[in-house]
């Protein structure tokens, strides 16, 4: 069987776009003679719809599109992901579905058996689980339809499962010879080389192809990463689509070693997170329905990233830079910025703020001891730089990007309605030791990031003289305790022994923990690791900071009256 895959960047509810994408890879698979055309988990809709799910007019709009889809294509067969109805009275309304279907006619409809809600996923908040686990016959082969998460559950595979089924196993055992996966995989750094183990090991374990057609694109915080690829039934990669773009990919099963279709991916997980965050960017201005971003230069290292990030995804005449000095802005750091502005080809605009803080320091007078300036004169110059990023934002009607990054997020080193302000907070799952290695590699063949602006120490420049270690441990050091408390879950002790001081410890987690009220309010992010503030995270603000209390040994209680 001659089979392609099309991984495809869908916009959600736009279902003339995601039909129109369908249609041409369709048409593209059939000049190739292929019998079949694979593609992801919710194609038709876009994947996460969330809560539109549960307006009955998205439904019956994306039903509406799959017949189309069956009723326009012929002389192939296609497999895509849907949003299908639940006929019983029992149990959630919907089912995450998928269809094969040829010359007009459905041929087979499975259902989502693993439905996840960890993270980032909530799927059973609107689908009902499937039930059935058979493979079903298709051009001499059986085939087993699964989508994404069906296949995440192998008891040699993984030390502790969360499901008490394995869909794949049991397709196995109903006598399936060819494994399809349909997917929606979010992105994380590291998950590529995760899933190419797994799927191989699967493959080679049950003998059997693995076709795994997977998502692309950025849908808000959500990056996919695609990567489609089909496994021998040796666990070899014979087929496989690039990273962060849309692709298509053909594999001849009958002669394999003759038609392998790889594409490049990335070499290193630096370049790959360099990808998802610029692919994130672009997806996330153009499907917001914007097309230039605003971005506040303070000659930082922070602020370059994101400057870059935004040309490499929009281009620099999309790209407008705003520098805005103060009495503390240094002179090496207009020159930076001036040279950051020409390196990537973007116009800088200078607005300095000395005048418009006087003003503000003069109106607050009354209520201000001015001979003992602190934390909140220098919240008034963020929130001066916010107002005017807002007001170019709002006058040429470009979203404006905020420039923070994980480490100052994790601890609340920002400033709400300052620094914080904006659309899309393109940085903000990258820690400050990473945000270093990034610009390092960019300046691998060309210096686009002044070299001063790597080297110098970080200052937010609010007040004479000041360092961002003045008031944090090393990032080093940071970043080490922040991913293993926000990422790896680990306690106070578990961080201890890993041979960091314990008040240092407590100190970090009391922040992280004090400062959730901000992160409730800050722009959506791009989700590039594997716990990322926002959606996937979700702690009260209201409530009892950590290290928590255990009880005291149990005491015994005593009668308080005797008996007469």
């Amino acid at each position: 069987m001659k089979i392609a895959i099309a991984q495809v960047n869908t916009i959600i509810g736009d279902f003339k776009h995601n039909f129109d994408r369908i249609i041409y890879f369709a048409n593209k698979a059939k000049g190739f003679l292929c019998d079949l055309i694979v593609f992801q988990e919710l194609v038709v809709t876009g994947y996460p719809p969330h809560d539109l799910l549960e307006k009955k007019d998205f439904v019956d709009a994306s039903l509406a599109w799959l017949d189309k889809l069956v009723s326009s294509i012929d002389g192939i067969g296609v497999v895509c992901g849907f949003v299908d109805k639940n006929p019983n009275d029992e149990g959630k309304p919907l089912y995450n579905a998928a269809a094969l279907f040829e010359d007009g006619k459905i041929l087979h409809k499975a259902y989502k058996r693993l439905l996840p809600t960890y993270d980032v996923f909530d799927e059973r908040r609107y689908f009902e689980p499937g039930r059935s686990f058979e493979a079903f016959p298709y051009k001499g082969r059986r085939v087993g339809l699964t989508i994404c998460e069906d296949v995440w559950n192998d008891k040699n595979f993984f030390r502790k499962r969360i499901y008490n089924v394995d869909p794949l196993s049991l397709m196995i055992k109903d006598g399936a010879d060819l494994i399809i996966n349909i997917s929606s995989s979010i992105f994380h750094a590291g998950k590529m080389e995760f899933r190419w183990k797994m799927l191989g090991a699967l493959s080679e374990k049950y003998s059997v192809p693995i076709i795994y057609a997977n998502q692309v694109g950025g849908n808000d915080s959500f990056l996919f990463d695609g990567i489609s690829t089909v496994f021998d039934r040796n666990g070899k990669v014979i087929a496989r689509g690039r990273d962060f773009k849309e692709d298509f990919i053909v594999c001849d099963l009958k002669a394999a070693e003759a038609s392998d279709d790889i594409h490049p991916v990335s070499g290193s997980e630096t370049e790959s997170l360099l990808k998802a965050l610029i692919m994130g960017t672009r997806d996330y201005v153009k499907k917001c329905g914007f097309s230039k971003v605003i971005v506040g230069l303070s000659g930082g290292i922070d602020s370059a990233l994101t400057a870059y990030i935004a040309v490499m995804a929009l281009g620099p005449e999309n790209v407008m830079a705003v520098f805005m000095p103060s009495q503390y802005t240094s002179g090496e750091n207009s020159e930076d910025t001036k040279e950051l502005a020409k390196n990537i080809g973007i116009d800088l605009m200078r607005i300095p703020i000395n005048g418009i803080f006087k003003e503000f320091l003069k109106f607050l007078s009354p209520s201000f001891d001015e001979s003992d300036p602190g934390i909140t004169e220098q919240n008034i110059q963020a929130r001066i730089r916010s107002t005017i990023l807002m007001a170019l934002s709002n006058r040429h009607g470009s979203l404006l990007l905020s420039t923070g990054n994980k480490s100052e997020l994790a601890v609340g080193y920002c400033t709400l309605y300052g620094d914080m302000s904006g659309g899309l907070a393109v940085i903000s799952d990258v820690s400050k030791t990473l945000v270093y290695e990034l610009a390092r590699y960019i300046n691998t063949d060309k210096e686009y990031i002044p070299k001063r602006i790597i080297e110098k120490a970080p200052s937010a420049e609010l007040k004479p003289g000041q360092l961002d270690q003045d008031d944090l441990p090393p990032y080093e050091i940071l970043d080490s305790i922040l991913k293993g408390y926000i990422e790896d879950f680990k306690s106070v002790e578990e961080l201890v022994d890993m041979g960091f001081d314990k008040k240092l410890v407590k100190d970090i987690i009391s922040r992280i923990d004090r400062n959730e009220y901000k992160r409730h309010q800050a722009a959506p992010c791009l989700k590039v690791t594997s716990k990322a503030f926002g959606y996937g995270r979700r702690y009260s603000i209201a409530k009892k900071i950590s290290p928590y209390i255990l009880p005291s040994p149990k005491i015994k209680l005593q009668a308080i009256f005797s008996r007469p």
